[in-house]
């Protein structure tokens, strides 16, 4: 067979990280004979090089290059596309991994589209990836009309051909940002670029040691160096004008404002601080134009003008401010409607703990030029924030906590604007209320098995701030209760620090389903019919069995009935004869492997007919055990009661 993708992956010291690397791509849908692994080891010094060359004589579609340590992994991306033999070539690092139906989805969905560049969707375990770019699927993608330059990873499905027709490879030796220079050039000169948003592909990994190599703290000269040769393709390739200020605006803003801001200023040491200003500071003052920074909101303006202006100090005050400002998400009601979940919720940013205030009625254009210190900066933005406040928006997402895949849910946002201190102030609380489907959460589809948190993104004035939803106070942790719907078991609960997560098809205890009452359920005739704590749509299917010698299993229905919902199935009164047999429910038995729950209550067969008993399972071994020992206890009380006696006559 031809071989549709090779896989490269440079490799250097990853130690067992490339464990779950090499799994992911042995198990990878596409057929084994359509894709081949190119191991590229940089001069490793670990175990890999023989674990790699164990794992190509066992699979021929693996292949492994040894070479001398080049430095950094341009040299050894080069190296695999230069030995590798697919109609595309995908680029993965030695520590993270792919989604196992990446290569084949990618590779289809580039071929459909006749696309050059492939991007599928990512998730960051620890590490930060692109959000926008992936709010839906972009067969026909471009710089111009999608946020292509926020994603500069190499971690993608580039045709082959089409890298040899432009002679594009990866600038080779020690050095940084080897990835910006060639995904920007591959973006800029590519006929057609496809975003694949609707299945994660690749999974960006942290390591425990956070030793992965864009972790590490860099030399600033080196590195501003090399971001000086990224900006040199964009000028290569397009025209001066708005098209180049606004990809320029992406090295502003990621590289050099955001490296600025907050936290992150606050938390490097103050002589690396002062280094990194002055290498930025250059950079600015160098290569960018006025329409550059204009097109940033005007947090990052005021701070892209004061390091134009020299003015470090006031760059870092202006970082202890904003690091003051924090996302607050407060959930409401959670409940089930129409077969999906309903989640309320409000929003606002808060300085130092409280409400975030901004000035009523001062809106509009700031004053030219850098602010002449600290406190206009704030106030300024506290004027342009007022004038954003019809483009505030929140968006709620789930993420799965073993797996960092997140996904928008559909939303619908008010904006109140509360006047507070007589007027003359006023807050912004968003207002929202997010419809998870069971069915489709998953961008189209039913979310996989697992824990999923609630996160809350909002966007306002210069601020993109994402938190847990939450936390809710212990006494007021009421959540709905468990929902089958679509297949899926969905609990929503609170977790120990009070944030809101779903439960999908792993909770047991917390469904309720042990507390069921004996005197509840009522048999009559052959038809069992029992409460249960639930939220179903009309007609929903499940499965009872009998946990007898011969395990029996019959249909069951699930209605609803107000806050929860009626079991019913007609029970073989032939098959219960014998000893009681206690009763297990398969709430959604047409997906995988079916979960039965065990419910505490059996049947038998009586003079009357069918009898609902309670089962002599673990528990009532249990209580029958502290009886005898009570029993016992007393006769040996007694008995020595009797020879105390005797002895004393």
């Amino acid at each position: 067979m031809p071989v549709k993708v090779s896989v490269i992956v440079p490799v250097y010291n990853p130690g067992t990280y490339i464990e779950d690397c090499i799994s992911s791509l042995l198990r990878q849908s596409l057929p084994l004979d359509e894709y081949e692994m190119i191991f590229v080891d940089d001069g490793s010094t670990d175990g890999t090089p023989a674990r790699l060359d164990a794992l190509a004589a066992e699979n021929p579609r693996v292949r492994v290059i040894h070479q001398e340590n080049s430095g950094w992994s341009g040299k050894p991306r080069n190296v695999g596309v230069a030995a590798s033999q697919g109609e595309y070539v995908m680029f993965v690092d030695n520590d993270d991994h792919l989604g196992d139906e990446a290569l084949e989805r990618m590779y289809d969905y580039g071929v459909a589209n006749s696309a050059d560049v492939v991007i599928g969707k990512m998730a960051g375990k620890g590490r930060g990836v692109p959000v926008e770019l992936f709010r839906r699927n972009h067969p026909h993608a471009t710089v111009q009309n999608a946020p292509l330059i926020d994603s500069l990873t190499p971690h993608k499905m580039f045709r082959r051909a089409f890298l040899d027709a432009i002679g594009l490879r990866f600038p080779e030796g020690r050095r940084r940002l080897e990835d910006h220079v060639f995904v920007t050039e591959a973006f800029l000169r590519a006929d057609n670029v496809s975003v694949l948003s609707d299945y994660v592909c690749y999974y960006h990994v942290k390591r425990d040691d956070a030793s992965n190599a864009g972790f590490q703290r860099f030399d600033p000269v080196g590195y501003f160096k090399n971001l000086r040769e990224a900006l040199d393709v964009v000028e290569r390739y397009t025209r001066p004008g708005a098209l180049r200020d606004r990809l320029y605006r992406r090295w502003l803003r990621v590289e050099m404002v955001e490296r600025m801001r907050g936290r992150r200023l606050l938390a490097a040491p103050e002589g690396y601080r002062k280094e990194l200003f002055e290498e930025i500071r250059d950079v600015v003052v160098e290569r960018f134009g006025p329409g550059v920074a204009a097109g940033l909101p005007l947090t990052q303006q005021t701070i892209a003008a004061l390091i134009a202006a020299d003015r470090f100090d006031d760059v870092v005050a202006f970082a202890e401010w904003e690091a003051s400002v924090a996302l607050h998400a407060e959930p409401g009601a959670v409940r089930w409607e129409n077969g999906t979940l309903k989640i309320d919720l409000s929003a606002e940013y808060r300085v130092g703990g409280q409400p975030m205030t901004f000035p009523a009625g001062r809106s509009g254009a700031a004053p030219a030029g850098p602010p002449k210190d600290v406190a206009e900066a704030i106030g300024r933005v506290g004027a342009d924030t007022v004038a954003q406040f019809g483009k505030a928006t929140a968006d709620l997402m789930l993420r799965e906590r073993a797996s960092s895949a997140q996904y928008f849910q559909p939303v619908e946002v008010t904006r109140e604007i509360v006047p507070v201190e007589g007027g003359e102030q006023v807050r912004l609380v968003l207002r929202a209320t997010a419809t998870v489907d069971p069915g489709t959460a998953a961008d189209g589809t039913a979310p996989d098995g697992g824990l999923w948190d609630g996160l809350v993104r909002v966007r306002l004035g210069g601020w993109t701030k994402e938190g847990r939803l939450g936390p809710v106070p212990r006494k007021g942790r009421a959540a709905a209760s468990a929902g089958v719907v679509a297949g899926r078991v969905v609990l929503p609960y609170w977790t120990d620090r009070g944030h809101l997560a779903l439960d999908i098809d792993r909770a047991s205890k917390r469904l309720g389903l042990s507390a069921l009452p004996l005197e509840d359920v009522t048999v009559s005739g052959d038809r069992l019919r029992a409460p249960l704590p639930l939220y179903v749509p009309d007609g929903t299917e499940a499965l009872l069995r009998l946990t007898g010698p011969a395990p029996t299993d019959v249909p069951a229905t699930l209605s609803p009935d107000g806050s929860g919902a009626w079991l019913e199935a007609v029970l073989p009164v032939d098959a219960l004869k014998g000893a009681a047999q206690q009763l297990a429910l398969c709430l959604a038995p047409t997906t995988g492997e079916p979960r039965f729950l065990a419910l505490p209550v059996a049947v038998r067969t009586g003079a009357g007919g069918v009898q609902v008993v309670r089962p002599a399972g673990p528990g009532s071994v249990r209580r029958l055990t502290r009886r005898v020992r009570r029993v016992l206890g007393r006769v040996r009380a007694k008995a020595a009661a009797l020879i105390r006696a005797r002895r004393t006559r």
